[in-house]
Order: structure tokens, then C-alpha cells, then sequence
């Protein structure tokens, strides 16, 4: 970043906080992670829910669902779902074997507001 776009981002709060926001925008950046991100908006619609081994409203979607939609090895799928959770942008529950994820709509939330107020 150039030194005058740190003066003008430092006005907005310290660099840490920036440096916070940049790295949930890094992640978003990556096409199917973000279009993962919208599937698990409404996992019912997305989801072949009867497939599924618990409720995706209460505990989000098993990662084979994921994987089966994405259509790319569940190693990659996993990796972008560790860096989406990394960011607090889903959260993990395990059941059994699976690992099932859902959207953090409060951190979500404050993402969407901190890009707002940044711009």
C-alpha cells in the first residue's frame, strides 16, 4: 500500500483494524469462496437437504454437499472453508465424521458496515 494510502486509511481507524478488513476482502476475492458464501445464505434452496445428516439451519451444510456442488476436490473446498471460517465469515460444527458450516451473519454484517464506512 502507498505511503498516501495509508495516511488516508489510518484516518479511517488504526492499521490493524484496516489490515483485519483487508484479509476478510482477500478471502471474498476468490470467486468460489464467495459463491460459496452466497449458497450457504439459504442452504434449504441451495442444498439437497434431505442428503443431509443435520438440520442446515441450526448446524449449516455438511462439507460433502459442499464439495458435490462445487465440483472441485474436497481438499481445495476444505482449504477455502478453513480461510472463510479463519475470518469469521462461517462456523464449523462437527458431526460425526462431517464437518458442517454456516454463514456468521453478525460478523457478515460487520464486514458489509466496515467497507461501508471505509469507502
Amino acid at each position: 500500500m502507498s505511503e498516501d494510502a495509508k495516511s488516508h486509511s489510518e484516518g479511517y481507524s488504526d492499521s490493524a483494524d484496516l489490515d483485519v478488513i483487508v484479509d476478510a476482502l482477500k478471502v471474498l476475492a476468490h470467486p468460489v469462496r464467495l459463491r460459496i458464501l452466497q449458497w450457504l445464505r439459504d442452504p434449504r434452496a441451495e442444498f439437497p437437504i434431505e442428503q443431509g445428516i443435520a438440520d442446515p439451519d441450526e448446524y449449516g451444510v455438511c462439507i460433502k454437499q459442499i464439495t458435490d456442488k462445487v465440483g472441485l476436490a474436497q481438499s481445495t473446498v476444505s482449504a477455502f472453508m478453513r480461510a472463510l471460517e479463519r475470518e469469521g465469515l462461517v462456523t464449523s460444527t462437527r458431526i460425526g465424521k462431517w464437518t458442517h458450516y454456516k454463514r456468521d451473519e453478525k460478523r457478515i454484517a460487520e464486514i458489509r458496515s466496515q467497507v461501508a464506512t471505509l469507502l
